[in-house]
C-alpha cells in the first residue's frame, strides 16, 4: 500500500474511532442524566407546618437571638432537628415556590448528617426533578460533602468532593450565602441536634438588614411608603377620622405596584405593598427596617380597618405577607398559634380572626400566584366584601372550657366544620376564590 493510501486509511480509522467516542459520550451523557433526572419528587417533605411548631419556632428565634448580650464576638445557634428542617422547608419553599413535592430534610447523627432534596429541575419542558443525596461530615469549621447520589446515580466521593468547593463559589456569589459564609465558624452535627457557631460583631444587625434589604430593595419600599404617606395625608385632608378602611388604601400602593411592574418584577413589587400596608396596621414603621427611608415623608399613624375593626386588618395583612413568603400553610399555623394563644391567655378563641388570616392566606397566594392580575383588580378598586367574608355571626371570645366543651380543640370533627364552613364563604368571593 502506498503512503498516500496508508494516509488515507490512518484517516478513516481516526474519524471512526473520534466518531465511535462521540456517540459513546452522548450515550453516555443520556445514560447518566437518565440516571440522575427522575420523573416525580423521592424524598417527602417534613410534616405540615403545625400550631406547635410556630410556637416551637417563636421559642428558638427568642432562645437564639443574637442582639442579646453575650462573652465575645462568637455566638452559637442551637437547633432541634425538626427546627432544622422546618427553616430548610422554608428556603426550598422559597427556591421553587408553589412546586408541591419540592422538599429537603436533614437526618442528623454524631458528627455527619444524611442530606436528602427533591428539586424541580429548572426550566424544564417536561416535568422532571433532581433527588439528591449526600452525607455530610463535620469538621473544625463547615461540613464536608461526601457520598453524593443524584436520583440513581451516585458520584464518587472524589468527585464530590471537587463539586464542593463550586457550590461554595456560587453561593458566595450571593449576597445571603456570602454573608452566611463569612459568619459561620463552625457547624456542629449531633443526634437530633444542630449546632451553627458564627460571628456576630458590633455591627451584625446592620449587615443582616444590608443583605436582606440590598439598595433596590429599600428603594422599592421607599416608594412604597411614600405612596402610603401621601394616601393617608389625603384621608386627613379630607378630614377623615382616626381609622382607614383596607379598601380605601389597596387602590392606590396596587396602581403604584402595576406601574412599576412594566418591565420589572410584579412578585417583588406586591411584596413591598404588602409589607408596607402590614407594618402600617401593626403601628411599626418602615423606617424601622430602611434607614434610608427616615428622610422620606413618614406615614401618619393611622388606624387601618377591616370589616370596621383594627385586629382583623393586622390578621389579614400579616398573613398575606406570610402566605407570600413561606406559603399557605405557615400562614394558616401562624393563625393557628395566634388564637390558641389568646385561648390560653384568655381573651378567648376567636373563628372570625382564623376567617381573616384565610382570607388574607389566599390573597397572598394570589399575589404570587398571578401577582399582575392581582394588581390590575386591586388598582380598580376592591370593596371589603370582594376580599373578606361576612363573619358577624362567627363565635369569637371563647374560654377555653367552651370552646373545648363546644369544638374538641384544635382538628377535632367541630373545629373541622367550622373551617369548612369559612372556606365556603372564602370560596363565594370572587376574588379569593379557589382555582
Amino acid at each position: 500500500m502506498s503512503a498516500p493510501a496508508r494516509l488515507r486509511a490512518a484517516l478513516r480509522l481516526t474519524l471512526k474511532t473520534c466518531a465511535w467516542a462521540a456517540l459513546a459520550l452522548v450515550v453516555a451523557s443520556v445514560v447518566a442524566l437518565a440516571l440522575a433526572v427522575q420523573g416525580s419528587p423521592r424524598w417527602p417533605g417534613p410534616a405540615e407546618v403545625s400550631a406547635v411548631d410556630v410556637a416551637r419556632a417563636r421559642s428558638f428565634l427568642q432562645r437564639n437571638d443574637p442582639r442579646r448580650p453575650a462573652p465575645g464576638p462568637l455566638r452559637t445557634m442551637v437547633a432541634t432537628e425538626r427546627e432544622a428542617n422546618l427553616m430548610l422547608d422554608q428556603l426550598v419553599r422559597r427556591l421553587a415556590p408553589g412546586t408541591p413535592g419540592a422538599s429537603a430534610q436533614l437526618l442528623l447523627s454524631g458528627g455527619s448528617a444524611r442530606l436528602q432534596a427533591s428539586l424541580p429541575v429548572p426550566r424544564s419542558p417536561v416535568t422532571a426533578w433532581l433527588n439528591i443525596s449526600a452525607t455530610l461530615h463535620e469538621t473544625p469549621g463547615l461540613p464536608t460533602l461526601d457520598d453524593l447520589q443524584l436520583g440513581r446515580l451516585p458520584l464518587p466521593a472524589w468527585l464530590a468532593k471537587w463539586l464542593l468547593p463550586r457550590l461554595v463559589e456560587r453561593l458566595h456569589a450571593t449576597p445571603e450565602g456570602a454573608l452566611a459564609l463569612d459568619m459561620v465558624r463552625r457547624v456542629r452535627l449531633m443526634p437530633a441536634r444542630l449546632e451553627v457557631v458564627y460571628e456576630w460583631g458590633d455591627h451584625g444587625l446592620q449587615r443582616v438588614l444590608g443583605t436582606l434589604l440590598p439598595p433596590s430593595e429599600q428603594a422599592r419600599l421607599t416608594a412604597y411608603a411614600q405612596a402610603l404617606a401621601g394616601a393617608l395625608q389625603a384621608h386627613a385632608s379630607a378630614g377623615g377620622g382616626a381609622g382607614l378602611p383596607l379598601e380605601r388604601l389597596l387602590p392606590p400602593l396596587f396602581t403604584l405596584a402595576s406601574q412599576r411592574s412594566v418591565g420589572g418584577d410584579a412578585l417583588a413589587e406586591n411584596r413591598a405593598a404588602l409589607l408596607t400596608l402590614a407594618l402600617q396596621a401593626t403601628g411599626r414603621r418602615l423606617s424601622d427596617l430602611v434607614p434610608a427611608i427616615q428622610a422620606a415623608p413618614q406615614p401618619q399613624r393611622v388606624t387601618v380597618t377591616l370589616a370596621g375593626r383594627d385586629d382583623f386588618a393586622q390578621h389579614f395583612l400579616i398573613s398575606a405577607v406570610v402566605a407570600l413568603e413561606g406559603g399557605g400553610p405557615l400562614a394558616d399555623a401562624i393563625g393557628v398559634y395566634k388564637e390558641v394563644a389568646d385561648l390560653r391567655s384568655g381573651s378567648g378563641f376567636s373563628f372570625n380572626d382564623i376567617a381573616a388570616d384565610r382570607a388574607g392566606t389566599r390573597l397572598g397566594l394570589l399575589a404570587r400566584r398571578d401577582p399582575r392580575a392581582l394588581q390590575d383588580r386591586l388598582a380598580r378598586g376592591a370593596r371589603e366584601s370582594d376580599f373578606m367574608p361576612d363573619v358577624a355571626d362567627l363565635p369569637e371570645f371563647l374560654g377555653r372550657r367552651e370552646f373545648l366543651a363546644t369544638y374538641g380543640g384544635v382538628d377535632a370533627p367541630a373545629y373541622r366544620r367550622m373551617l369548612a364552613d369559612i372556606e365556603r364563604r372564602l370560596d363565594a368571593l370572587p376574588l379569593l376564590r379557589a382555582p
